[in-house]
């Protein structure tokens, strides 16, 4: 299994027992942390994605070590004018270890969502149905029924007043 997180400003793919180097975290050698910004988890064929990210995933970690990352020399140089700058930079980062992954949150959600949508799909199949019809058909369905000023009404007026 792996999952897709966002540390620090940073997008990561990760998996378990993985080791990721990124941007210097809060918290000493040894803390525990957990990550809700998950954006994709992928199982075999099953891949979930989130918009923009997955309610109640988490991603636990734990901090092994902070260190300072390969130093970096920055060089400046305008030529005929004598003008040279250099610089060198070592970034702070933090080594966590992914210690598990879990989309608990998901399964529950998905449930609870799926029951109301059936229900919205069977009115708009209503509503798809007369939206079917021409605006002819549907002003002698609206005078079959009764409703006063159907000859003045447009194609979503009439729909709207017949379901």
């Amino acid at each position: 299994m792996y999952a897709i997180v966002e540390i620090a400003g940073q997008q990561f793919k990760v998996a378990k027992d993985q080791k990721v180097f990124v941007h210097r975290l809060e918290g000493k050698e040894g803390d525990s942390v957990s990550f809700d910004k998950v954006l994709l988890t992928g199982d075999g064929d099953n891949i979930t994605v989130g918009a923009p990210a997955i309610e109640g995933a988490l991603v636990g970690a734990k901090i092994n070590r902070h260190l300072k990352g390969d130093k970096v020399i920055v060089f400046k140089k305008k030529r005929r004018k004598g003008y040279r700058v250099k610089n060198g930079h070592r970034q702070s980062l933090t080594e966590i270890l992914i210690e598990d992954i879990s989309i608990d949150g998901k399964k529950k959600s998905a449930a609870k969502k799926e029951e109301p949508k059936k229900e919205a799909k069977q009115e708009a199949k209503k509503s798809d149905d007369l939206s079917s019809h021409t605006v002819v058909e549907l002003r002698e369905m609206a005078k079959e029924k009764g409703i006063e000023g159907y000859s003045s009404m447009k194609k979503a007026e009439l729909i709207e007043a017949l379901s």
